[in-house]
């Protein structure tokens, strides 16, 4: 958003009126630049693009409606009001339609000019201010903000932008967990369509029989219980998109509904008879095998055609091991920040375990174990201890780098796993020769931390004393 001073162009060939309004828009903190004539006017624009312009009808060589068409071919956004005589009203409402914000009658009243300037200034300024805000949702939302360091992820990041310039209906296929809905609002906050709601429904969430209700809306008193009238999802994502989460679970009848509205573009509240447009991008998504469902019977075959003009396969993340370190990084400093907590990182041990957890509940579930290290931790590192415990049992199968064999002992996991850090630690300190500055280092703790394991592990006596 601009802070420069808004300029106002005032087009009239009476000077009087042209240094009165000035005078008056100048107090309002414009810069005022004024034009003798219709002409004249519309090259002053053309150099100079004013916030406001202030236009005359009657005027020599270029009357104000003349110049109103040329000044709008230069600039569609460009704010024009009118200034004319009462008989020509008409024409002053004619010239709305083509383009003028509003009109003002001769002999004007300053204050309706102050408050008309006043309101153009304010539109101006919440339009920049939804550009501004489109930008950052595209930025934060759109395809740049998914997080991979993964040579397949990042091309399907590209196709995603590519995907999204466009008004494709597109269905998101992948495992539970894996960002389809962060695919979804990606396509939307990175189309045309980012300054308009994002409207998100979980089919398998919808109560039994309110499922027309909840898509298309209800009109009052169209079944027991409907003591108003409804917008259903459709209506709230006008102009939008709507994202439709399991899309594989909606009943046999809704799939004929939802076709027609991808056919015709229309459709009907429950107890309506008049057709409601929709001018409505969807995207679903699923994680089971539309396909299948299709040759099953239990999903329409024309609906799978009609969802399925673009499709985006998911990639768990067992198959992008390299982006394990960068989402755990991301979430621990997302969850240190809504905690308020103060975590510069992981341990070895720590890493090594989420980097061996083969995380069948992909993002989502690493996520939640992120949220439950950052939760349980006592020190600035996050330690396996801090970890899930159905994660730490990732450990057993690098246990082999000491003289532990985990898998062919027996006991908790909690003694396995402090076993093998036990050992990690022992093998850190032969090393480096039993310098504890420098085994700290190694494995990404800190000293203060080290020394509680040494004491905890009963390994004081094997470090040393070697600080050097």
């Amino acid at each position: 958003m601009t802070n420069s001073t808004p300029v106002a162009l005032v087009v009239d060939d009476d000077q009087a009126i042209c240094h009165m309004l000035k005078a008056v828009l100048q107090k309002e903190g414009l810069e005022v630049v004024v034009a003798k004539d219709g002409l004249e006017g519309v090259e002053t624009f053309r150099r100079r693009h004013a916030d406001v312009v202030l236009l005359d009808i009657r005027m020599p060589r270029m009357n104000g409606l003349d110049a109103l068409k040329a000044i709008v071919e230069i600039d569609r956004t460009a704010q024009i009001v009118l200034m004319t005589a009462f008989a020509e009203v008409g024409t002053a409402v004619q010239a709305m339609k083509d383009g003028a914000f509003d009109y003002v009658l001769k002999p004007f009243d300053l204050d309706e000019i102050r408050m008309l300037v006043r309101r153009i200034l304010e539109i101006r300024a919440m339009r920049r201010d939804i550009v501004s805000l489109r930008r950052e949702l595209s930025e934060r939302y759109g395809a740049e903000g998914i997080l991979t360091n993964n040579p397949r992820m990042i091309e399907q990041r590209q196709t995603i932008a590519k995907v999204a310039r466009s008004n494709a209906t597109v269905l998101i296929q992948g495992e539970s967990g894996t960002g389809k809905e962060l695919v979804a609002a990606a396509i939307h906050y990175g189309s045309a369509r980012a300054a308009h709601p994002f409207v998100k429904v979980n089919c398998a969430a919808i109560p039994e029989g309110l499922h027309e209700s909840e898509f298309f809306g209800h009109e009052k008193g169209s079944f027991t219980g409907a003591a108003s009238r409804h917008r259903g999802r459709f209506e709230q994502a006008e102009h939008g998109t709507l994202f439709l989460d399991e899309i594989g679970e909606i009943s046999p009848g809704l799939q004929a509904k939802l076709l027609r509205v991808l056919q015709e573009h229309e459709f009907e509240r429950v107890g309506g008879g008049t057709p409601i447009k929709a001018d409505v991008r969807i995207v679903a998504a699923t994680n089971r095998n539309l396909q299948e469902m299709v040759r099953e019977g239990t999903f329409r075959q024309d609906l799978y055609f009609r969802l399925n003009v673009v499709t985006l396969e998911t990639i768990p993340l067992r198959d992008r091991p390299e982006d394990v370190r960068l989402l755990s990084e991301h979430f621990l400093e997302r969850f240190c920040a809504e905690n308020n907590f103060v975590i510069r990182g992981f341990d070895t041990s720590a890493m090594d375990c989420l980097l061996a957890w083969p995380w069948p509940g992909n993002v989502r579930e690493l996520a939640n174990a992120i949220e439950h290290a950052v939760v349980m931790c006592t020190t600035n590192v996050i330690t396996v201890e801090d970890l899930p415990a159905s994660i730490t049992g990732a450990s057993e199968g690098l246990a082999d780098t000491g003289n532990l064999d985990a898998t062919m002992r027996k006991g908790s996991l909690r003694e396995l796993v402090n076993e093998f850090e036990s050992q990690v630690i022992r093998n850190a300190l032969t090393r480096n020769a039993g310098n504890r500055s420098h085994t700290a280092v190694e494995l990404g703790i800190s000293r203060r931390t080290l020394l509680y394991k040494l004491q905890e592990y009963g390994l004081a006596s094997a470090s040393g004393d070697a600080e050097s």
